[in-house]
């Protein structure tokens, strides 16, 4: 019968290519299947992650500062920023599509600033939250994430259908590339975060002190 351990793949010196998936010893070095440098963690994943997700914070306060659309009717030129766009959806009873708009276009990126950060302080100071719950808010901030972009692709397809001549004209404000360039952002900052850190503190509970300073260093 098969015996397994109750550690972790770190903790035993595997890891898993970060591109193909193959489960190897950590001391080969690089992968055999596609030759890719193996590492246990990705490297410095806490400060890549808080160095976008500020990077991302500082676009995102102007998207909601600046217009995100210019319309230009008959001479006159209205512009509307995302909450404005929003108020104006509501106003005309469009309700389901001004709560669509405000909830991908405020709601979810400022949950997921929130959840990136405190997943970046939870790893780094430990708190009294289990690793279980931090996983289901970091899957929480992967499912959120593809509705970020609602705002830019009404702008877009605004733009490409609602051109009639001097009648009516859309066109994309400031916010649109700000707006887009902090989803973007928080996306590298998503991408860039490991989520095994997450397990290491209840992993490293059954490595010895040696082998959880290797995982740390990795």
């Amino acid at each position: 019968m098969t015996h397994y351990s109750s550690g972790s793949a770190a903790s035993l010196g595997l890891a898993s290519c970060h591109r193909c998936g193959k489960l190897s010893d950590i001391a080969l070095k690089r992968c055999g299947r596609c030759h890719s440098t193996l590492r246990l963690r990705i490297p410095n994943s806490i400060q890549k992650t808080l160095a976008l997700l500020i990077t991302g914070l500082i676009f995102f306060i102007p998207a909601n500062l600046f217009p995100i659309m210019h319309s230009e009717q008959l001479g006159v030129i209205e512009s509307a920023t995302i909450v404005g766009g929003v108020i104006i959806l509501w106003e005309q009873g469009s309700y389901p599509i001004a709560i669509v708009v405000f909830v991908a276009s405020v709601i979810v990126p400022i949950v997921k600033f929130i959840i990136l950060f405190w997943l970046c302080y939870s790893v780094h100071f430990n708190p009294s939250v289990s690793s279980r719950e931090r996983t289901v808010l970091y899957r929480v901030t992967e499912f959120i994430g593809r509705w970020s972009m609602v705002d830019v692709f009404v702008v877009a397809i605004l733009v490409a259908l609602i051109q009639l001549g001097g009648v009516l004209n859309v066109r994309p404000g400031l916010a649109a590339l700000t707006f887009a360039c902090a989803v973007i952002f928080t996306m590298f900052a998503a991408m860039c975060f490991d989520p095994r850190l997450l397990w290491d503190k209840l992993a490293n509970n059954n490595v010895p002190d040696s082998d959880t300073r290797n995982i740390k260093e990795l």
